[in-house]
């Protein structure tokens, strides 16, 4: 009987760790870089390949790092939210075209609307994966430090920008 005892005390905390997984959301992955400053980079513009652009040229600015590319379908999906964001004025959002083609995230933005205020090109995706992206579209919210305040993996609803976004925007930029 005692030998039995053993599995069955595994077996039942097996199935407590899978419960506790099963309840968790995906898209609320803790972040390492929370709470740190945002991986430095200069990567030249979407649009100018003759400029570039880094995070030390949005210090002092809370502002949105949204990582995305013209073949990712969850993007479409966000892209109306971002659109939305970007004419209500409230914070710079600086597009990160991860692993594309320049004439296709070119086209992409000039079919669907542009709601960036610069789009690095990141065409090998070596910054993506500084940023510890393993999927786009994710959203990063920077502090006028260049801290990362909040990463937001998957597409953002207005949901989110309403009830996480927003307000923690807000927050950083009385500080």
């Amino acid at each position: 009987m005692k030998r039995f005892l053993l599995p069955l005390g595994l077996f039942i905390a097996l199935i407590v760790f899978l419960g506790i997984g099963l309840r968790l959301n995906p898209r609320e992955v803790p972040s390492p870089f929370i709470g740190k400053p945002a991986p430095a980079f200069q990567l030249t513009q979407l649009h100018e390949p003759g400029k570039t652009i880094s995070p030390q040229d949005m210090v002092g600015q809370v502002w949105l790092l949204n990582v995305w590319a013209s073949w990712c379908v969850s993007c479409r999906v966000e892209h109306p939210v971002l659109m939305d964001l970007a004419r209500q004025g409230v914070v710079p959002i600086l597009g990160l075209n991860y692993k594309d083609g320049r004439e296709a995230g070119i086209g992409w933005l000039r079919q669907f609307g542009n709601p960036y205020a610069v789009s690095a090109f990141d065409a090998n995706g070596r910054v993506g994966i500084d940023y510890g992206v393993y999927g786009v579209p994710e959203t990063f919210v920077i502090d006028k430090l260049g801290v990362i305040r909040m990463k937001h993996i998957g597409p953002v609803s207005t949901e989110d920008i309403n009830s996480k976004i927003l307000p923690l925007i807000k927050e950083l930029n009385r500080a």
